[in-house]
């Protein structure tokens, strides 16, 4: 079994409420070109290139609800998020076995009350959130009865990037050039809130906490050296005051440890070179299969295509092969994807993390 941890999709009426809320009709026509993303049709046809054995978990694509809807309103964009994401798992559980609900960041209260329906209604088997709210940072502590709510289930967070061009690349423009806002600003900003989930403490507190990072842990398996040892006794050296040696003192093991704590999936728009990187820096146990679907260039199956070569061919054994295809992602879900045709409410655990 294949089972794609991040592919994205607009289930169609709310992809409809969508178009509603979103000014600027340029902006839609990303979405509009690709039919698998909001078309399930289409998209299930595509799938069928991979045989019965590929199945995908649902996550809501971009933008984040809290962008396209203020907080007295985004609690109701996420119901209708996650009716319409349960209604395709209960209608192609054979492709689509599990979802990942969607919450209004922007309104925690509203957030808490989504996670419980989301999960012990609907069924949903983690929660997705952006690595900034509306430019708030990831440690920012109204998120915290979110991390701890989701520690006490043991079910994982799925960590997506967001960065619009509006955030330019240097202090003297307006605007970022090039798109180096989505190529370089989401592993940057993926990278950044890993980060500040380890120097603020988050992992500290709640140790079992599985956060599951796009596109391989970003920048991380990259900067290893940089981060092992320039985040280590040298740490607080380049900045003034006591803040950075407080949060290190704090910790109980060494940054990056934490860091590679981390889940991280193939998403990598088929590179092999990131895939051993990434498989290297955080162990066959934390890599996940996924295809970043279907923001490919062919609208759909080339990164999907692509992933599987790319890890059928690597040099690892078939038990660490069928570990980063679906035993992790089931392990972490608690056996709710393999062997099960419909995911029901996953029993929430007594004890507090």
């Amino acid at each position: 079994m294949k089972i794609d941890a991040f592919s994205h999709v607009l289930p169609p009426r709310y992809f409809a409420a969508m178009r509603e809320l979103v000014t600027d009709p340029r902006a839609l026509t990303r979405w509009l070109d690709l039919p698998a993303l909001h078309d399930i049709e289409a998209r299930l046809a595509m799938m069928e290139e991979f045989g019965p054995e590929y199945q995908q978990v649902l996550t809501l694509s971009s933008p984040p609800i809290e962008l396209l809807a203020p907080p007295e309103e985004s609690a109701a964009l996420a119901r209708l998020a996650n009716e319409t994401l349960a209604e395709l798992v209960e209608e192609h559980p054979g492709r689509f076995p599990a979802f990942v609900a969607s919450l209004p960041l922007n309104n925690v209260p509203a957030a808490l009350a989504e996670l419980h329906y989301a999960i012990d209604t609907l069924g949903a088997v983690g929660v997705q959130m952006f690595t900034n709210v509306n430019g708030l940072p990831i440690d920012d502590a109204g998120f915290e009865p979110l991390y701890a709510e989701m520690s006490r289930r043991d079910l994982p967070i799925w960590l997506h990037p967001t960065r619009s061009a509006k955030t330019p690349d240097y202090a003297t423009e307006e605007t970022s050039q090039y798109e180096i806002w989505w190529a370089l600003g989401w592993p940057y900003e993926s990278s950044a809130a890993m980060a500040r989930l380890v120097f603020s403490g988050v992992l500290e507190r709640y140790p079992n906490l599985a956060i599951i990072t796009h596109h391989m842990g970003a920048m991380i398996p990259f900067l290893e050296g940089r981060i092992r040892l320039g985040w280590a006794d040298q740490f607080g050296s380049r900045t003034h005051g006591d803040g950075p040696r407080a949060a290190l003192d704090a910790l109980t093991q060494e940054p990056i440890d934490y860091f590679r704590s981390f889940y991280a999936d193939t998403a990598l728009s088929g590179s092999a070179i990131g895939t051993r990187c990434g498989l290297e820096f955080f162990g066959s146990e934390r890599v996940l299969f996924a295809s970043d679907c279907p923001f490919d260039p062919e609208g759909g199956p080339m990164y999907i295509r692509e992933m599987i070569r790319i890890i059928d061919a690597l040099d690892i054994g078939e038990a660490d092969r069928h570990r980063i295809y679906a035993r992790n992602l089931d392990r972490i879900t608690h056996g709710r994807l393999l062997g099960s045709a419909a995911l029901g409410p996953r029993p929430v655990a007594t004890t507090t993390g």
